[in-house]
């Protein structure tokens, strides 16, 4: 799938290019709505947690993780397909499931409490390395203050995103100084990217 729109970069390192190689480009990020808003429009993947309720049904309410083959265990109707549906498509497709000889106006919401099948890895010159739920929508600036900024020595203006293009790893150099300072658009994310944020060398 080829990269929508483009931010021009300072340059780009190692994977799929030789020497000559033209500056990548990425997509620019557009106003960023509320982060709850972002997480119920979210699709479902494995191993996501989502809170599942029942009007006046508490037996069939509670918390479901969802299977490594994107599916749910539900009482009642047994084995739901959830991933690839937002939870709101996936609670009206409970609805429908349940309507079919167990309840006969059922009332369901679906409430997506940790996003765990798309993920974004920043490590390096960062506070919290780590490993971080992806939201549609994320930034590169929302994932490097997840992991807590940057630390003293780091080189900001060097950090590099690592990201899959059309099956080939690609590595951009991404001015994240002139980003924060407003010189540069900031850029959107996707699931699987790696930021690595190295070391000013002194």
């Amino acid at each position: 799938m080829g990269l929508v729109g483009f931010v021009a970069l300072l340059g780009v390192v190692g994977c799929g290019g030789g020497r000559g190689t033209r500056p990548e480009a990425l997509p620019a990020t557009p106003p960023q709505p509320d982060a709850e808003i972002l997480l119920q429009s979210a699709t479902l993947g494995p191993s996501d947690v989502v809170e599942i309720r029942v009007y006046e049904e508490p037996r069939l309410s509670g918390v479901f993780r969802l299977d490594p083959d994107g599916t749910v265990q539900f009482p009642m109707v047994g084995t739901v397909k959830a991933a690839g549906m937002t939870p709101g498509q996936f609670a009206e497709h409970l609805t429908a499931q349940l309507k079919t000889g167990f309840i006969r106006n059922p009332q369901v919401t679906v409430l997506l409490k940790e996003l765990n099948s798309k993920r974004v890895i920043v490590f390096g010159q960062v506070a919290r390395p780590g490993t971080f739920p992806f939201q549609e929508g994320m930034t590169v600036i929302q994932a490097l203050t997840m992991a807590g900024g940057f630390k003293d020595l780091a080189a900001q203006d060097k950090t590099v995103l690592t990201r899959v293009v059309d099956g080939v790893e690609k590595r951009f150099v991404v001015p994240v100084e002139a980003i924060g300072l407003g010189r540069q658009p900031n850029l959107a994310l996707q699931p699987g990217d790696i930021i690595f944020v190295p070391e000013t060398w002194l």
